[in-house]
């Protein structure tokens, strides 16, 4: 189209372009791009394009110049630059700036719709914030410009998974919640099943892990966990293991006792889990002071190892580590660099009481 003359692009057609461009060649020559276009035809479409492509590329400054751009030319009069902004905001982390700019659009009188919302509410829970995410969600389910849908209430339910509190996550699921309630009075498993199942098909994948998760709290309050097993290897078929299905059923065996099982779970759990995903922390605890209590130093060095890979450990957990290595007559110099990595070097007194020598 651009090739031919007698075809004038429209801004929309810029920005397709533009981001055609940044991802066959790079950023680059997106930017190249950009630059060349005439001044009359950067319209917010086509600033919208490279802010999204810095977002992508997570270039912090290169995007918050680009929205201060939109700012200054009036193109920031929706929620869609922000939108955008706050996406990598979350995605970074920087829970600060997010609550900037969305004290900025009140002042502006610029409305926040269903994805700003779930937006905050994911960087809350990333950040395990819940009470914060809590606000959010009262406040969603006050305003009547909001039809709030499964999707808040299951990154809700993701919040409260997240700590611990499987009681409050139980109700996050909207119409699904809904119709659990018509069981939950008489612990109708089948009841749930069909529910879920009816979800399930209306899905062309297991559309959401949170909706299981449903399931899962329902078969580990019952024990049923050879029925949660199954239906978490059922999910995961063809797909990526999450580290969350997992972890649930960690936390279900350890509420009854099987140390041996929840400590398997929780090490599926960490193989399958990203960065900055961590399991639930009184689980994990059980499951170590179980591990050593069985003398089972391998099972411990591979969970804390598996551990180690999602981010930084704590000081209870390098102390383990170096006791395990104390017990097994085992290099120190591993862990100790480690700990010197993360700026958690142990004290001299821990050091004597584990006897390093030093």
């Amino acid at each position: 189209m651009a090739d031919h003359h007698n075809l004038a692009l429209s801004p929309s057609d810029i920005a397709v372009r533009l981001d055609m461009v940044r991802r066959v060649h790079g950023i680059k020559l997106a930017e190249k791009y950009f630059n060349d276009v005439p001044n009359n035809a950067k319209t917010y479409k086509v600033y919208g394009a490279l802010l999204h492509a810095y977002v992508l590329q997570r270039s912090v400054k290169k995007a918050e110049t680009i929205m201060q751009n939109m700012r200054e030319m009036g193109f920031a009069t929706s929620s869609f630059p922000y939108n955008m902004l706050i996406t990598h905001y979350y995605k970074i982390g920087e829970n600060d700036k997010i609550e900037v700019l969305i004290q900025e659009m009140e002042e502006k009188g610029i409305p926040k719709d269903k994805k700003t919302m779930e937006v905050v509410m994911s960087a809350y829970v990333a950040a395990s914030e819940i009470s914060m995410m809590e606000m959010v969600l009262k406040w969603v389910e006050k305003d009547p410009n909001f039809v709030v849908d499964w999707k808040v209430y299951s990154i809700a339910a993701n919040g409260y998974l997240k700590v611990g509190l499987i009681e409050k996550a139980l109700p996050m699921q909207n119409e699904l919640y809904r119709a659990w309630n018509t069981f939950k009075p008489q612990d109708d498993i089948d009841g749930a099943e069909k529910i879920f199942e009816e979800w399930e098909s209306q899905c062309s994948t297991v559309c959401d892990n949170r909706v299981l998760i449903c399931l899962l709290i329902a078969y580990c309050k019952e024990d049923l966990f050879e029925k949660a097993e199954s239906a978490v290897t059922k999910a995961l078929e063809g797909g990526k293991p999450h580290a969350s299905l997992w972890n649930l059923l960690a936390m279900g065996y350890k509420r009854d006792n099987q140390m041996a099982k929840a400590a398997e779970m929780l090490k599926r759990a960490l193989s399958a889990g990203k960065q900055r995903w961590s399991p639930n922390s009184v689980t994990l605890a059980a499951c170590l002071d179980y591990l050593e209590g069985q003398g089972d130093v391998g099972g411990t060095e591979d969970t804390i190892r598996l551990l180690k890979k999602l981010g930084p450990l704590t000081g209870d957990i390098y102390h383990r580590w170096l006791r395990i290595c104390v017990a097994t007559g085992a290099s120190v110099s591993e862990v100790l660099d480690h700990m010197k990595k993360d700026g958690n070097l142990p004290m001299k007194k821990h050091t004597r009481s584990l006897n390093l020598g030093f």
